[in-house]
């Protein structure tokens, strides 16, 4: 075999391994289940007070990461109907479902977004500025399944582009 061969042999190895290294990173290596922890694990913010509220939930699942705070995807079940929680919590009008990892079977972000595009679904504000500049977003269908992730708000995709926070907008951390 020429060296030219055995070079291009290396690099071709080469390439498939960091392609299958940066692959397993992305989408297994960070994530972590979140364990139930009782009243707080599913919150929507009050309309009242104002402030995030446990609501009734079975079946929680959830996963999280360290390295995004746009990693968090929860699934749950609740016995409460979509009117009742209209009545009771703030909804969420621009929920856009971030798609999770495919191994995380009871979180379908296309199925969410269809759902709430045809009325099925009805976002709530679980808790604005879970971290800085992330808002947690609730949805519950109308067959009482529930899902939950985080997304960028208004300030966070200013602050994230370098700019000053806009009026309104909480200070944000020193390492922003």
């Amino acid at each position: 075999m020429t060296m030219g061969k055995l070079l291009a042999g290396f690099i071709v190895v080469s390439a498939l391994a960091a392609g299958i290294a940066i692959y397993y990173l992305q989408v297994y290596a960070f994530y972590e289940p979140v364990k139930a922890v009782g009243q707080d694990d599913v919150v929507l913010t009050s309309l009242v007070s104002g402030a995030p509220e446990g609501i009734i939930y079975d079946e929680f699942e959830a996963i999280d990461a360290e390295s995004s705070p746009l990693r968090y995807r929860a699934c749950f079940t609740t016995p409460m109907s979509q009117s009742m929680l209209t009545e009771t919590y703030q909804v969420f009008d621009k929920a856009v479902p971030l798609i999770g990892p495919g191994w995380f079977d009871c979180y379908d972000a296309n199925e969410v977004g269809e759902a709430l595009s045809d009325g099925r679904a009805i976002a709530f504000m679980g808790q604005e500025n879970v971290t800085y500049g992330v808002d947690r977003i609730v949805a519950v269908l109308d067959d009482g399944r529930g899902f939950v992730w985080n997304q960028i708000n208004h300030c966070g995709e200013v602050v994230f582009e370098g700019k000053p926070a806009p009026e309104g907008c909480p200070t944000p951390p020193e390492n922003y």
